[in-house]
């Protein structure tokens, strides 16, 4: 019976996990601030501890859903009023600029100088000389600015204008048709067939991924 117990509120944890990870969507799972940091790893112990709460479940249910609540009202807050996001989510704060590192915004971020250099060489630059403006934000990301001799070349710069770039449509993933997809560009599984066939295709079991872009041109991968 309480092997019963176990697995019900093992499931209850789980399906309000997923209820409340949706509420606040995938800003949970990518780049935290400091609230969501705490409120992701608070919740996730309240789970785990509902998970194994026989006698009353329902007391940390109720802790998930408040802590999920303040979540969604605190985004409201930040949304609606642009000006309460330092006080809650912190500000940026520049590290460095024009070959100068600041010591005390240094200090401010709780970070020290080979904290900052893993930051850089992390984000491509081993050589300071060739930042401008490094900016440390809220979320501990590091974002930096290169002088102007040393930020990639784009097609601007060499008076080049490339052909607009368009999203590949699957058409075959694992050897399985997407008919969906074929309906959506337009096309049939007989145009599909003839195209496999022109590049030495039997049938589509053949193919690990095919992709089709914009041009309706199949291109396909193997697996190895």
């Amino acid at each position: 019976m309480e092997i019963i117990k176990i697995c019900l509120t093992s499931v209850l944890s789980a399906a309000a996990l997923f209820l409340i990870a949706k509420i606040l969507g995938h800003k949970q799972m990518s780049q935290l601030d400091f609230f969501d940091y705490i409120t992701g790893i608070t919740i996730g112990s309240i789970a785990a501890e509902l998970a194994t709460e026989l006698e009353e479940p329902l007391k940390p249910l109720v802790a998930m859903l408040i802590y999920g609540a303040i979540t969604v009202f605190l985004n409201f807050l930040t949304t609606k009023f642009p000006k309460t996001r330092k006080y809650i989510n912190g500000s940026p704060t520049i590290l460095m600029n024009n070959g100068k590192i600041y010591r005390k915004n240094m200090k401010k971020a709780k970070l020290d100088l080979s904290e900052f250099m893993v930051m850089c060489r992390q984000e491509g630059y081993f050589n300071l000389r060739d930042i401008r403006t490094a900016i440390f934000e809220y979320n501990g990301r590091l974002t930096i600015l290169p002088i102007s001799t040393k930020r990639p070349a784009n097609p601007e710069d060499m008076n080049i204008i490339p052909e607009p770039e368009h999203i590949f449509t699957e058409l075959i993933m694992d050897g399985r048709i997407l008919t969906d997809n074929l309906k959506r560009r337009g096309l049939n599984e007989n145009w599909l067939k003839k195209e496999l066939k022109q590049l030495g295709y039997h049938n589509a079991k053949e193919v690990y991924l095919g992709l089709c872009d914009n041009s309706n041109n199949l291109s396909v991968f193997e697996a190895e």
